[in-house]
């Protein structure tokens, strides 16, 4: 098979660092706490037209509840990535996980506004710590041969959660007693069933000399000349805007190019689907609002496996182009009163974060050595939920001042014209820096079945 190419057949594999033999189940097991920490993330999106009846709050307050998110994801991947690369995987996703079933119990009790503040700050900082940590553990154990399947497993555990989570929470909030308790309780059983697959993990804890060269640039004496080390510097703190080894800019920001674009399209969609819905369709099922989320993170899973052997040039572009597509669905959606171009938007946005987010991974899963994964994924990550975070926010300021068809048509076309640049950087780069063929990015193999 082409080494520009995924495979997911059934194989086994090496861990990274160690001798023994990893079978491809558990590199399937090390995405599940990144998918059950991504059902939580959007859980809570259903049920804030319950908490606001039922507490009173204005929509600025509920603008800030969803800040607070942000807030924590982004303060915790300041932190996260350096250090799961210098203490190890399981001492950052361990508390994490236990900060997410604390967000679980704090929302199924909550009677104030401040403790959604608290649960959404929680959830942000679990977040933060699985799409940096959780992420470098899936690759670590698959091993060296196995880097561009585990950045697909990651890619699709983490938008597979995110659909799930408006999904279970519509549901069963309708369905089931106690609409705003029952779906964190079943969202703890799954993070419970996360914390005994991170206790078992087949992990290794970094050698002393591995932390230290990670502390000091890549080597024992801090020179950043060690073998494998390339020209990247670990150096500096442990709170820090993470960042990549030096020499790998490039691809870190062709990955935030198309990731960032289709992360903000979905988080567009997503904000606006229940007024859209309601608009549309006359309804205001939370059962419908959810599985259109779902529908939306469902084809972005899908459309990974579709590309996986693919090139990752050929997966940014085409990520680009959906998220373009998405947009322009959307201004039609609004302009025309069109339900089936709702629908069409958020299919298609789901692809663009799909395939933005599985290239972004994979290009950075070939270009930086494992001791630097971790931060490196947070890297990719703030440069995507930094605008994700803050542009749906100013586009619902800006649709309260000139009506919700003017904003929404002028963000849509904002960020089409961002996703298409995206497209041009891509295409214009140096094909060895979207499909390196090196020691880092080695040929995938299959057993036979």
């Amino acid at each position: 098979m082409s080494g520009t190419g995924l495979s997911t057949g059934k194989t086994v594999t090496r861990r990274a660092g160690a001798g023994a033999e990893v079978p491809l189940r558990w590199v399937w097991l090390a995405a599940w706490p990144i998918t059950a920490v991504f059902v939580l993330s959007n859980a809570a999106t259903p049920l804030y037209a319950l908490w606001q009846r039922d507490l009173g709050f204005s929509r600025g307050t509920l603008t800030v509840v969803f800040a607070c998110y942000v807030v924590g994801l982004l303060g915790s991947l300041l932190v996260s990535g350096v250090l799961s690369d210098r203490i190890g995987r399981r001492p950052v996703l361990l508390p994490a996980l236990g900060l997410a079933l604390a967000a679980c119990l704090v929302f199924a009790t909550a009677g104030s506004v401040a403790a959604l503040v608290v649960a959404r700050l929680f959830t942000g900082v679990a977040v933060g710590a699985v799409v940096s940590a959780g992420m470098a553990a899936v690759t670590d154990v698959a091993g060296p041969g196995r880097r561009r399947t585990a950045a697909l497993l990651a890619s699709c555990a983490m938008v597979l959660g995110a659909g799930l989570g408006p999904l279970l929470a519509g549901a069963l909030s309708e369905l089931a007693p106690g609409p705003t308790v029952t779906v964190f309780a079943v969202e703890a059983v799954l993070l419970a069933s996360a914390v005994a697959v991170v206790l078992r993990m087949p992990l290794h804890r970094p050698a002393p000399d591995d932390a230290t060269r990670s502390a000091n640039g890549g080597t024992a004496d801090g020179t950043g000349r060690g073998p494998g080390s390339g020209t990247g510097s670990g150096a500096g703190g442990w709170i820090r805007v993470p960042r990549v080894p030096r020499g790998r800019g490039r691809q870190l920001a062709l990955g935030v190019a198309v990731f960032a674009p289709g992360l903000t399209a979905t988080s567009f969609v997503l904000s606006l689907g229940p007024s859209l819905l309601s608009g549309l369709l006359g309804t205001t099922s939370r059962i419908v609002a959810g599985a259109t989320a779902f529908a939306m993170f469902l084809t972005a899973t899908g459309v990974q496996f579709a590309v996986r052997r693919l090139g990752r040039r050929a997966i940014l572009t085409a990520g680009a182009a959906g998220t373009a597509l998405g947009m322009l669905a959307l201004a039609v959606a609004v302009r025309s009163g069109s339900a089936p171009a709702l629908v069409a938007a958020a299919l298609l946005a789901g692809a663009g974060q799909g395939l933005g987010q599985l290239g972004g991974l994979s290009l950075l899963n070939s270009a930086v050595p494992p001791r630097r994964l971790a931060e490196a994924n947070a890297a990719l990550n703030v440069g995507g939920y930094l605008p994700a975070g803050l542009l749906p926010v100013s586009a619902g300021y800006l649709s309260d001042a000139v009506g919700l068809t003017t904003g929404t048509t002028a963000f849509a076309a904002a960020l089409a014209a961002l996703a298409l640049l995206g497209a041009a950087l891509v295409l214009a780069a140096p094909r060895n820096a979207t499909d390196p063929r090196s020691a880092t990015d080695p040929r995938s193999t299959t057993a036979p079945s």
